[in-house]
């Protein structure tokens, strides 16, 4: 019997979550300096979860990178 396509996992969690632990949250709050030592852990306050989008790599700089060594290797 064969995994279904959704329940693969490839190289980990890639995609972004939507829903962080709570040991995130308090990560989270505490470098925003919104938690500190002490405070209830229950009741925490909404955490921002930021979408990080990947840039996708140009193939033209590459090409003009080649072409140009080539053509410093052609004139030495």
């Amino acid at each position: 019997m064969t995994i279904d396509k959704s329940l693969r996992v490839r190289a980990g969690m890639i995609r972004n979550r939507n829903v962080l632990t709570r040991a995130e949250r308090i990560e989270k709050l505490k470098s925003s300096e919104r938690w500190s030592e002490g405070d209830e852990v229950l009741g925490l306050p909404k955490v921002r979860v930021a979408k990080m989008a990947l840039k996708k790599k140009k193939k033209a700089k590459k090409e003009e990178a080649e072409g140009a060594a080539e053509t410093t290797e052609k004139k030495a």
